[in-house]
């Protein structure tokens, strides 16, 4: 298994609160939800070359 690099991540409490009930739903940590979701995007933009929302950026 690859060595997982550990990053420093600020969310606001808002944000975190939505991951966390997100993870929950889903059965997943915390962290696995958001490496989960930046591992989705990642791949988007592999497949897309560029990144387009869906919506316009709301700050949670």
């Amino acid at each position: 298994m690859a060595d997982k690099k550990q990053v420093p991540l600020r969310l606001s409490e808002k944000l975190y609160n939505e991951i966390a009930a997100w993870a929950d739903d889903d059965f997943r940590s915390v962290n696995g939800q958001i490496e989960y979701l930046l591992t989705q995007c990642v791949r988007q933009r592999k497949k897309d070359g560029k990144y387009t929302p869906d919506t316009k950026y709301e700050k949670i």
